[in-house]
């Protein structure tokens, strides 16, 4: 127990420089070094996100109003030296008045492993890997870190395969890892998951998603993923797979990128009595600008895809659907003192189309950020709002944020 107490008060001690869009009080959070040279280490990352959301898109009985823990996360990483690394990453997701139980024991309120994997330094600036892990295709948002993103939540669309073929944006498989100067990659193979979110029965001129379940591993058991982006400006760390959202102007950041994920058979279709694989295919490019402007805080973050997905014919389940996506979002962070509480309007939009129907899915979303000490702690007031055939939504969320 003295140990532990003494481990306790170690790493309340050290820090390191690993995230440079962090707390100007911040200086690199939680670290043990075990040694005098920084390359055997223990790095610990927690956060929280709690929010108020008000929907005028509620049953008449329902209260407009509820209160949610959107995150709950810790992250761990460690070396023994510059060639091993070991990450693991637990946690629970929109823990509300539904999901709680008298006892805590309830589905939604179990921690679970978001990411478990082990990686290797093969050369420098080449890393091979496997586990349950994050280094994922298509997109930039479909790598998004939940830390730092400048919108309230990352754009739901581009989380592209979560629960379809994965566990919550995660495969278990192996990656790889790197850069050719300023180009970076990653790339995967991985295994479908077998009991995804699309539970239907195969139906004719309808694709489902489970190839794995239907038709079994040895034809639609493994994905396909990778994205690359070229840096023409200051470079990223990809020495973690989550992408940054906004750096408030400590970078000046211009990347534009590609990337693709692949699901041989993924989808079924009755052809007939007998079951027909269809290929999943999605596709993206991407341009994220971060930069300062002037000398007295302000900055600018943006960012645009395009995306086409193929699921098979007329896919259309809850998020996803086979045809295309356009999303951008714009924030502009308001001159002030750093090591002040900084603001930053922003505004988000996004339009999905799918073949299996004529209305596009149309997300308008409204917002500012209060940063109080950098991404380490800040407010975020979001307006959102959603149409899609005859329906339409709004939603006003408050959020407060700390990670350490």
């Amino acid at each position: 127990m003295r140990k532990l107490f003494l481990l306790m008060g170690v790493l309340a001690l050290y820090s390191t420089q690993l995230f440079s869009q962090a707390s100007p009080h911040y200086k690199g959070g939680l670290k043990v070094n075990f040694g005098d040279d920084g390359k055997k280490y223990l790095r610990i990352i927690s956060w929280a996100q709690f929010q108020g959301v008000y929907s005028d898109d509620v049953a008449e009985d329902q209260s407009n109003t509820n209160f949610m823990v959107r995150r709950a996360r810790v992250l761990m990483f460690a070396q023994i030296n510059e060639k091993f690394l070991i990450l693991t990453h637990f946690g629970l997701n929109s823990l509300n008045s539904s999901t709680m139980s008298p006892t805590g024991k309830s589905e939604g309120s179990q921690l679970f492993f978001h990411d478990v994997w082990a990686q290797y330094t093969i050369a420098t600036d080449h890393v091979v890997g496997g586990g349950l892990h994050y280094f994922n295709g298509i997109s930039r948002l479909n790598n998004q870190s939940t830390l730092n993103m400048m919108s309230l939540d990352n754009n739901r669309q581009s989380w592209s395969t979560l629960g379809l073929s994965d566990q919550f944006a995660r495969h278990i498989g192996v990656f790889a890892k790197g850069k050719f100067d300023r180009l970076q990659y990653r790339v995967s193979i991985n295994d479908a998951i077998t009991t995804g979110l699309d539970t239907r029965d195969a139906m004719a001129d309808v694709a489902v998603y489970g190839g794995n379940r239907l038709l079994g591993s040895k034809d639609a058991g493994k994905t396909y993923s990778g994205y690359f982006d070229f840096q023409f400006l200051d470079q990223e760390s990809n020495f973690l797979p989550f992408k940054v959202g906004t750096y408030l102007g400590s970078k000046k950041v211009f990347n534009v990128g590609a990337g693709f994920f692949l699901h041989p058979k993924g989808s079924v279709i009755l052809d007939g009595t007998e079951l027909k694989g269809e290929d999943v295919q999605i596709f993206a490019v991407d341009a994220f600008y971060d930069t300062p402007i002037g000398e007295k805080g302000s900055a600018l973050t943006a960012y645009a895809t395009y995306q086409t997905n193929d699921y098979g014919a007329n896919y259309l389940y809850s998020a996803y659907g086979t045809g295309s996506m356009l999303y951008g979002h714009l924030g502009y962070v308001i001159p002030g003192d750093v090591e002040k509480t900084r603001f930053q309007p922003y505004f988000t939009y996004a339009s999905n189309s799918y073949d299996a129907v004529d209305d596009n899915r149309n997300v308008f979303g409204i917002g500012a950020n209060a940063y109080l000490s950098g991404n380490n702690s800040k407010l975020t007031l979001e307006y959102q709002n959603q149409k899609f055939g005859e329906t339409t939504r709004g939603t006003l969320t408050l959020q407060a944020m700390i990670y350490l």
